[in-house]
């Protein structure tokens, strides 16, 4: 499918699901604002439905990944961003990324067991982070260049069975 093509596909796609997800919203007493849809996401990431600075909602697609396995992508990711609109209309930053009310829209759409990561093919050329070695009381954690860079300028992270904080491996 060309590039074209597929995008026009997705975009119809987009607005299937939202115009499903209607009667959701009116449940919750919201209206579907305008949503912007773009083809920009790069790297691993199949999608991703964020919020700009002006509270406008946009859908991003990876347009590579998207090539590699049209209708899979048009099965899968559109419904998967989309439940993540309608989810933060419904309840805003109250819900868990993919908690139980995502979960619930996406078996809305008819995904009957909703995923939060994929099994794409991905073109081998795409880069991939450095992971950084880290350290608690417990074992040795891997940490990706951002949450690394994260880290240094402050952020603290902890290990989910011990508690302890997060400390870098330093080499010998």
């Amino acid at each position: 499918m060309y590039a074209s093509t597929l995008q026009a596909e997705l975009i119809k796609a987009t607005h299937r699901h939202l115009s499903r997800a209607r009667p959701l919203l009116l449940g919750h007493g919201r209206q579907l604002p305008e949503v912007r849809i773009s083809f920009s996401q790069r790297g691993r990431s199949a999608g991703q439905m964020r919020i700009d600075a002006k509270g406008h909602p946009e859908i991003r697609y990876n347009l590579g990944m998207a090539t590699l396995q049209s209708q899979e992508f048009l099965r899968e990711v559109v419904p998967h961003e989309v439940a993540h609109l309608v989810t933060w209309l419904q309840h805003g930053d109250r819900a868990r990324p993919h908690g139980a009310e995502w979960q619930s829209v996406m078996r809305y759409f008819g995904i009957e067991t909703p995923r939060r990561c994929h099994d794409f093919k991905m073109d081998e050329s795409i880069r991939q982070q450095r992971r950084w070695a880290y350290h608690c009381n417990c074992r040795e954690h891997t940490l990706s260049t951002t949450r690394h860079n994260r880290a240094q300028r402050g952020t603290r992270y902890h290990c989910d069975a011990c508690g302890a904080q997060l400390k870098p491996v330093t080499p010998n």
